[in-house]
């Protein structure tokens, strides 16, 4: 099975580079505007492109991935919120595992249900423990998912859902606040739940300004993902990446 995205975001990791990836929901992406999007989005030097979302009826998945390969060499990898959400012109996909809710569906359930299809695709296949955490209003995945998210101040059941997960074998651990959240997911958070895991950690959700990114990933994000602030303001690509990018190394 392939490897060489997983390899490149933990590469990174161990590099102590920090990762700029850019969250599109294909029911958004009108081609114009991604258009400029990507343009932004190169220039800026954005690691890498999710695309998908809670909700997606607007069945544009194949076509936008299609517009982001035909316009740059940006990594894209599919971030699906049911089974459905699969197109083989991405690079990887992000299997997500609900660790953090108690929806079996979502934990295992959904996963048995597209395997085949998903064996298939023929895409590099990320095992990925997804963790929601409150972000201080309801979110799509939140209702979507069933599952009540982890308490914004509860670091040690953060920090051991994540170790749970890790030792579960899971290549990521994905903290997301949810799009729109009102507060994103605490440096205090973050910073226990780095410190106890190996594997690249991604957060996302709520993240609407540089200053904001930097921290985090001074707090032991690998990967920030942004989704919702760049549909209001593209332009803010530029001061994302460079905020991101511009974290000083520290090797472990």
């Amino acid at each position: 099975m392939n490897s060489g995205i997983y390899n490149n975001i933990l590469e990174r990791k161990q590099q102590g580079q920090k990762s700029f990836a850019v969250l599109v929901d294909p029911d958004k992406a009108e081609p114009a505007a991604l258009d400029r999007l990507l343009q932004l989005a190169v220039a800026a030097r954005v690691d890498y492109f999710l695309v998908g979302g809670s909700l997606v009826i607007s069945n544009r998945l194949d076509e936008v991935i299609q517009q982001i390969k035909a316009s740059c060499t940006i990594p894209v990898l599919l971030f699906p919120g049911s089974p459905s959400q699969v197109s083989r012109y991405a690079d990887a996909l992000l299997y997500l595992s609900l660790i953090s809710g108690r929806n079996p569906e979502l934990l295992i359930g959904q996963h048995v249900i597209s395997a085949p299809f998903v064996r298939q695709s023929g895409l590099e296949i990320i095992s990925t423990g997804y963790m929601v955490v409150d972000g201080g209003a309801p979110t799509t995945v939140s209702y979507i998912s069933n599952a009540t998210p982890l308490p914004a101040d509860k670091h040690e059941i953060a920090m051991c859902t994540a170790m749970a997960g890790e030792m579960l074998g899971m290549k990521l651990i994905y903290m997301d606040a949810g799009s729109g959240a009102r507060r994103p997911i605490t440096e205090s958070m973050i910073q226990s739940v780095a410190r106890q895991i190996q594997v690249p950690l991604i957060v996302g959700g709520g993240i609407t300004d540089p200053e904001k990114a930097y921290r985090n990933c001074r707090a032991g994000a690998d990967v920030i993902v942004i989704g919702n602030a760049i549909e209001k303001d593209a332009g803010l690509i530029k001061e994302m990446a460079a905020a991101i990018h511009s974290v000083p190394v520290e090797l472990g």
